[in-house]
């Protein structure tokens, strides 16, 4: 597994708040949340990965069979 990388966003006070409460909700902290998040998005759009993000093995592709 490669590591995390240490990267920084903006976001408005509004924007901040709701993201601590979605991670509290989810019992995850800020940084996790926005990467389930970014994920669950990524493959929703992409269930076959893009050139430089592939499956992982044995992952189940919408549409293969």
């Amino acid at each position: 597994m490669a590591r995390a990388k240490v990267s920084t966003f903006s976001a408005t006070p509004r924007d901040f708040a709701m993201l601590e409460a979605v991670a509290r909700y989810h019992g995850l902290n800020k940084s996790a949340t926005l990467a389930s998040l970014v994920r669950r998005e990524f493959w929703r759009i992409f269930p076959g990965g893009t050139e430089k993000v592939r499956p992982d093995r044995g992952a189940r592709v919408e549409g293969e069979r």
